[in-house]
């Protein structure tokens, strides 16, 4: 079975052709990280534009990538939720209007379930259940507890920000440039660990909490420059020295994976597992991969957002039975969860 899988929820353009759930055929991104490296983060209504410049470009590549025409696609999966209204539009619109025009059934997927299933990509081994799976990105961090294909249940989860979302944050309080994760690891190359030690919150059952941590690296940047805390964050950069910055990422992300592995562990006590799985942007971590090692990782280039995956996830559904959406009715609101 060929599934052609439309990813747009939040700044990637993305489109795939994927066999049997894991044999990739085509793998097409655009992202659009150039145009929001000089705003620091993503905004909404541009990021829908792009999209929208791109969407068809990208979809008629991965066709031809994967030698395909439309007669060989069996299926069309779509990014239905969570993510920014404008972006998740302009996919679902997408998918919608091709599903009409060339017959193709279609099937609205969950962006954190496209997550996990990345980790069927092109693989040689499988994870087995029960699994344990991290989620992280810059805009989720869960732990999921699943018994089988398609069986999710959310054990864990962030009480405010995410952890690639905190990642962001201190790399713009350090000057470094978004995407914050990729900035972070480079400068924690030249940096020591240990040389700042950031306190762990004190959250509840296997629930995460990182703003507190966000607030403590600022109070710490503060006081190693002998500045008050009202001096504004965005200025600090311009009075710390590159190794300072690199101390600090390198002690900040230490704390952070520290955080994620230690509610990993706790949650493998609750929920005995076969195999515990990473997904989503921050699993391309180095430093979190070193810390798990035998946890089963994506492929770097899976990790972020990419419309492979959204296929991948979508064929395990239809082996469990799942109809198709009815194309003039699909849209995004509510929004659907996993549970």
């Amino acid at each position: 079975m060929k599934i052609l899988g439309i990813e747009t929820s939040c700044d990637e353009t993305a489109a795939a052709v994927v066999e049997d759930g894991v044999h990739i055929l085509s793998n097409v991104v655009v992202s659009q990280i150039d145009i929001f490296a000089e705003y620091g983060g993503v905004i909404p209504e541009i990021a829908a534009r792009s999209h929208l410049e791109a969407m068809m470009p990208v979809v008629n590549r991965a066709l031809k990538d994967a030698y395909c025409t439309w007669d060989d696609i069996d299926a069309i999966a779509v990014t239905h939720a969570p993510g920014l209204l404008g972006s998740l539009l302009i996919g679902t619109l997408t998918a919608r209007t091709l599903a009409i025009l060339h017959n193709k059934p279609l099937y609205a997927v969950h962006h954190l379930k496209s997550h996990i299933y990345a980790n069927w990509l092109e693989r040689d081994s499988f994870p087995s259940f029960p699994l344990l799976a991290l989620v992280v990105s810059g805009g989720h961090t869960q732990i999921l507890s699943m018994q089988k294909h398609n069986d999710f249940k959310i054990i864990g989860t962030t009480y405010d920000d995410a952890v690639g979302e905190c990642f962001d944050k201190i790399a713009k309080i350090l000057g470094l440039p978004y995407p914050g994760g990729p900035s972070i690891a480079k400068a924690a190359e030249n940096g020591n660990p240990n040389k700042y030690h950031f306190p762990h919150p004190k959250v509840d059952d296997l629930n995460f909490s990182f703003s507190g941590l966000k607030t403590a690296v600022l109070r710490a940047v503060q006081k190693e420059l002998g500045l008050p805390i009202s001096h504004p964050s965005h200025d600090l950069k311009n009075h710390l020295s590159a190794q300072q910055i690199a101390d600090f990422a390198a002690s900040f992300q230490k704390t952070a994976i520290d955080i994620l592995k230690e509610k990993l562990l706790e949650a493998e006590t609750q929920y005995p597992a076969k195999s515990i799985v990473l997904a989503g942007g921050v699993s391309a971590n180095a430093e979190l991969r070193n810390a798990l090692p035998d946890a089963f990782f994506p492929e770097i280039r899976f990790s972020g957002d990419n419309g492979a995956m959204v296929a991948a996830a979508c064929y395990f559904e239809i082996q469990d039975g799942k109809q198709p959406t009815n194309p003039y009715e699909l849209n995004i609101y509510p929004r659907i969860t996993i549970s």
